[in-house]
């Protein structure tokens, strides 16, 4: 079981049955009153988003998950289709389930999936991962005092801000839980 100091942003709980995993976690303590944890949860299989406040005394329940490597093999319209490595048993994953790592999942690459109760539920990718730049329009400098960026495409189709010297064709290391921006790979 686990107590609210638990919960942390990625961890994955059971509630009502279904796996969710928390994408935002808040801890507040008023005067008197014992402290609470406010988080938004998504759901792995519908993917539906829920804010839920935790009491200090609740236990919550760990999700019985299970990972396996798989191939991501490529998309059709919104569904992303995965070969498990093992068995080489194929098998599809919906958007909503994906969530935002869809931004950064390649065709080809190898990722974590999650299992729940025998069934694909979600993704795991790396903290940093490696995209190259398709389209970037030229870095212009003018006088600023400020950092300048550029937004650029990169081979997944997601648009980032970048530095201005950037340029296509390179390779840069991405944020998967920010979606921003780290280094020249």
């Amino acid at each position: 079981m686990y107590s609210i100091s638990d919960l942390k942003v990625g961890t994955v709980i059971t509630r009502d049955g279904a796996p969710y995993q928390i994408i935002r976690s808040t801890h507040s303590k008023q005067a008197r009153s014992g402290a609470v944890l406010r988080t938004k949860m998504r759901n792995l299989i519908t993917g539906q988003v829920l804010e839920h406040t935790f009491q200090g005394g609740d236990s919550i329940e760990p999700a019985d998950l299970a990972h396996e490597k798989a191939n991501f093999l490529y998309r059709e319209n919104e569904e992303f289709m995965f070969m498990n490595n093992q068995s080489y048993e194929q098998f599809g994953l919906s958007r909503d389930a994906v969530g935002d790592l869809a931004n950064y999942v390649k065709e080809g690459e190898d990722v974590e999936v999650m299992y729940f109760e025998g069934k694909p539920v979600s993704i795991v990718l790396p903290p940093k991962v490696v995209l190259t730049v398709v389209e970037a329009p030229p870095g212009v400098k003018g006088d600023s005092a400020s950092n300048v960026t550029k937004k650029v495409k990169l081979e997944t189709d997601y648009e980032i801000s970048v530095p201005l010297f950037i340029n296509e064709g390179d390779n840069i290391r991405v944020n998967t839980d920010t979606g921003e921006y780290v280094e020249r790979a």
